[in-house]
């Protein structure tokens, strides 16, 4: 992956332990910091927001040359991205300790799991997140993924204050019956209001912006949601199959890739 703009940005994959140590930095900067997580591998000392399924992701970065490599703070945006034909027999995907995903596993297609997305407080509302999800198009097309997932997360872990975006959610962006991956026992149902009962203008102000990109591309959201207390976070799981994509989402990953 090539640099978006030489003078100030590149794009790529993590390729060595001080990549991946920057990815964490960033992700204790927002996650625990900004967001109030917290987890057995949080290392506080080194801030450090980590875990044991990092080894085995690709790690893709979007590098501030302008920032200071040797302190880790160079990676502004970063995402975490693991390939189906990755996993070897027994193996598990990060969300399944939330979702039960035997529809995607079944379905016999490529997969990719998406999570740990973030962009540094300093580049958001600019083009961090638009250089991200190209780069990311590219990685889809180079291998020909057809399905990718992940938990969403909502922050914060009051229902009451999501039960429209929840609702709102499960009655218009439920995922079709062959791709529903359902939350795992004990998670918080998502039908909490009757369809006469909702705002939009409400669910959709109270979602997170990432959720709200994934479903203007066509994606879908699982049967429930998971309450994840260590991350402070509500978490949902989005299903975007590329085959069903519209051409006017299609062209978010086909625009300039001839």
């Amino acid at each position: 992956m090539t640099g978006v703009d030489a003078s100030i940005f590149t794009l790529r994959l993590a390729r060595d332990a001080r990549d991946l140590r920057a990815a964490q930095r960033l992700r204790y900067t927002v996650f625990v910091e900004e967001l109030g997580a917290s987890g057995p591998m949080v290392d506080h000392d080194g801030r450090l927001e980590r875990d044991a399924f990092d080894p085995v992701f690709d790690h893709l970065l979007l590098i501030d040359q302008r920032r200071d490599a040797d302190q880790l703070d160079d990676v502004v945006g970063a995402y975490r991205l693991l390939p189906s034909d990755r996993l070897g027999p027994g193996e598990r995907f990060y969300s399944e300790s939330e979702f039960d995903l035997q529809p995607l596993r079944q379905s016999g297609r490529k997969l990719l799991e998406l999570g740990r997305s973030c962009v540094h407080p300093d580049h958001r509302g600019g083009t961090a997140m638009y250089h991200l999800w190209n780069a990311l198009a590219d990685y889809v097309l180079e291998r020909d993924i057809e399905i990718l997932f992940g938990a969403a997360s909502f922050h914060g872990t009051d229902i009451a204050a999501l039960t429209q975006s929840l609702a709102y959610l499960h009655h218009h962006h439920l995922a079709p019956e062959g791709l529903r991956v359902q939350a795992r026992e004990g998670c918080q149902p998502m039908d909490l209001l009757p369809v006469a009962a909702l705002d939009r203008k409400a669910a959709m102000a109270a979602t997170p912006a990432l959720i709200k990109a994934y479903l203007r591309l066509g994606g879908f959201v699982g049967e429930g949601a998971w309450i994840d207390h260590a991350f402070n976070t509500t978490d949902v799981c989005l299903v975007m199959d590329t085959g069903r994509m519209s051409e006017r989402h299609r062209g978010f990953y086909t625009k300039g890739r001839a």
